[in-house]
């Protein structure tokens, strides 16, 4: 593991009863970067998101956050972080500001009327910070319980499914509000089931399967893992889609089901 790494995770192993959620679960994380953990249903990313976030604890392996250990020093890493779960987790009653505000006071900060005009210019909700959080789309409402997160400027945010629910402008929203965050030098670690985003955002993206991360690379690297396509005129680059179950395959999953690659249409000529 690279001493350069925010997060830093090896044989990360989790399991109830007979029930092996997480098999050894092994990556890094570069500071300043969005890293993607893609991964069907069930495959234990929010697993791995409750363990680095210390409210789990793994039966197996270490991890290390923003240079503190998870298990000896689960303070430290508690003010280092912060969780934004698969739901918008506003106060629906209150204002977008009044949300801010509220959350800036319970850290104690200097001026949080101040830091909350900043994180609404921010996120570009400075004309509905008057407004109850409840008149919020869903969109909007993402957005507000992120600018939410990074009150107090946490070095590294976990967002677990953060488009989960949206509709597709919603989630271009919450898109970049996540590029904002790394330009901005915060790390994050993304988990997502949808190929499309971990495509759009990650620097890197690893593949959950069954426990086990079965790939990890940049997108480059990832489309390198597929023959060259045959083509006459112009070149068929893969996609995310297509390397996710090439490497993934018709592996049996827990539940017994068998997920399969679907069917591809023959582009690589050119008709008249």
């Amino acid at each position: 593991m690279t001493t350069a790494a925010a997060i830093q995770v090896k044989g990360l192993e989790k399991s109830y009863k007979d029930l092996h959620v997480l098999r050894g679960v092994d990556f890094d994380v570069a500071r300043g970067s969005i890293f993607a953990l893609l991964g069907s249903n069930g495959a234990g990313k929010t697993t791995v998101i409750r363990i680095l976030a210390t409210l789990l604890k793994a039966d197996a392996g270490t991890a290390v956050v923003h240079g503190f250990d998870v298990a000896g020093q689960p303070a430290d890493v508690r003010e280092s972080i912060s969780l934004t779960g698969q739901f918008a987790a506003v106060d629906e009653v209150l204002t977008g500001r009044e949300n801010l505000v509220l959350v800036a006071k319970l850290r104690h900060l200097k001026n949080p009327g101040g830091v909350a005009d900043d994180l609404l210019a921010r996120f570009s909700l400075t004309d509905a910070g008057g407004r109850r959080a409840g008149t919020y789309s869903g969109g909007m409402r993402r957005r507000l319980d992120i600018a939410m997160s990074l009150i107090g400027n946490p070095p590294v945010i976990f967002l677990d499914e953060p488009t989960t629910g949206l509709d597709p402008e919603a989630r271009l929203e919450v898109w970049g509000a996540v590029k904002e965050l790394a330009r901005g030098g915060t790390t994050v670690l993304l988990t997502t089931q949808y190929l499309d985003e971990a495509e759009q955002l990650a620097d890197r993206i690893a593949i959950l399967h069954e426990g086990r991360i079965i790939v990890n690379g940049t997108l480059a690297e990832l489309k390198q893992l597929l023959p060259p396509a045959q083509v006459e005129y112009v070149e068929k680059q893969p996609s995310l889609e297509e390397i996710f179950f090439a490497v993934v395959g018709n592996r049996t999953t827990g539940s017994g089901a068998t997920v399969s690659a679907p069917a591809t249409t023959d582009t690589s000529k050119e008709r008249s």
